[in-house]
């Protein structure tokens, strides 16, 4: 693997049952499991690869309300809020701090849309300031550039996304639940229409409740079942340089670059949006449910090659449970990366912040988002199979919103008042005739 990720021991032998069983230990997978166990609920959380290797430790790390499209808001408002109690109750460390995440610009547009939502969020009750060019100018010194404005949110922050998800996991084993790396799902087993196991290659383990969390793997998976869930995946490639700590802010973004400094004190350079769409069967399949979103972003996005057929994750086959299944044959999406993006990403870098140019190279690596067609996630019960659970659809900002997208899974499972309202979320609405207007963000 290309991304640093810190790797961690897990229980060795699957349970024969569970209350819960979480498929895939990403950020969201981790903390819905840490809820539940935290809750006295038997969960066991299992993962194809490792946990937290895949977009979970490949994002910026950013834990932010700024910005946000008005249906994530609230639990982006939760979720800075459980980062904290994570840390405090858990004793672990993800790494998360509240550094502030900084905005600048010359586009008066571009300003004027911030604004706008820095207005709609302080009726929210959340902090953040719209700069002026001598405050924007001041706070991007490192630039050595004057800017028009810009907005600086104080409260929000970043966490580290090579920490995060492992250091959940150990917390779930200290509470008594069970954690399974290189332990693939490959299928639900159902009683009645009703989930009554999970069938995994090293065993079955009896449940009544099965949570899928499985990023750019869901909708492969869903199909298994005969369940429609429009995905589409993104490669995205970022690049991290080493900087001696306070050369550049925590958390910076312009039109052209976003910096941020990773837990390990290297700093990551990527451009917001920019992406490689490769061709699979799966793209083509809900080409028309995307369509909006593509005239929207179709400046970013550009056709890839056929490494999304070579990863697997979009497979539009059918496999046998007794037999080893795409997921088994790629344990970790670990993409090429984009040699293309990463030379226009540094030269941006060194353009914006002439230090990074006197900066070693420390890594580069790639990772696949996975998108819903209106860009908020997928989170609840699925109609066709009571007792199966989706927690996916991050759709490229899911890393800062993982604590509370974990507690309202737990919630719903649990039957418990949700920590916010999941009618934005629901599974169901993309088979509706129309299924919402695409995220703002």
């Amino acid at each position: 693997m290309r991304v640093p990720l810190t790797r961690i021991v897990t229980t060795p032998t699957l349970p024969d049952s569970a209350d819960v069983v979480v498929i895939g230990a990403g950020i969201v997978g981790v903390f819905t499991a840490w809820f539940l166990a935290k809750r006295g609920v038997k969960v066991a959380l299992i993962e194809k690869g490792i946990v937290g290797g895949e977009q979970s430790s490949r994002n910026w790390g950013w834990c932010r309300q700024q910005n946000r499209d008005a249906r994530e808001l609230p639990i982006a408002i939760e979720s800075l809020r459980l980062w904290d109690q994570f840390e405090a109750e858990s004793g672990e460390t993800a790494g998360f701090r509240r550094s502030g995440l900084l905005y600048l610009s010359n586009d008066d547009s571009e300003l004027a849309g911030w604004a706008k939502w820095c207005t709609f969020a302080r009726s929210a009750g959340v902090k953040t300031e719209v700069l002026g060019g001598k405050a924007a100018t001041e706070r991007g010194a490192s630039t050595g550039k004057n800017w028009k404005g810009g907005v600086f949110a104080p409260t929000d922050g970043t966490a580290d996304p090579g920490a995060a998800a492992p250091a959940v996991a150990r917390s779930i084993m200290r509470l008594g639940g069970t954690v399974h790396q290189n332990c693939a799902a490959r299928g639900i087993e159902t009683e009645g229409g009703r989930v009554s196991a999970v069938i995994t290659e090293h065993g079955t383990i009896r449940t009544k409740i099965a949570v899928l969390s499985g990023g750019a793997w869901t909708s492969t998976f869903c199909r298994q079942l005969g369940i429609r869930l429009p995905q589409a995946t993104i490669r995205s490639s970022l690049m991290s340089v080493s900087l001696p700590r306070g050369t550049l802010p925590d958390a910076m973004h312009t039109k052209a670059i976003t910096i941020t400094r990773r837990g390990n004190g290297t700093y990551s350079l990527a451009i917001s949006g920019l992406g490689k769409l490769d061709l699979t069967l799966q793209k083509f399949r809900y080409a028309n449910d995307f369509l909006p979103m593509l005239t929207r972003r179709w400046r970013s996005l550009s056709p890839g090659y056929l490494e999304g057929v070579r990863s697997g994750h979009e497979n539009m086959g059918r496999w046998a449970l007794d037999r080893p299944t795409p997921m088994e044959k790629m344990r970790v999406l670990d993409p090429c990366v984009d040699q293309a993006t990463v030379k226009e990403i540094h030269r941006r870098a060194i353009e914006l912040c002439p230090a990074i140019g006197a900066a070693a190279v420390a890594a580069s690596w790639a990772g696949y988002i996975d998108m819903t067609p209106d860009g908020v996630p997928a989170i609840g019960e699925v109609n066709e199979v009571p007792g199966f659970v989706l927690a996916a659809g991050l759709s490229g900002h899911g890393f800062g919103i993982g604590p509370g997208c974990g507690h309202l899974v737990a919630d719903l499972v649990m039957g418990l008042k949700p920590i916010v309202d999941p009618e934005p979320y629901r599974p169901e609405r993309f088979d509706e005739s129309v299924w919402g207007k695409v995220a703002e963000f």
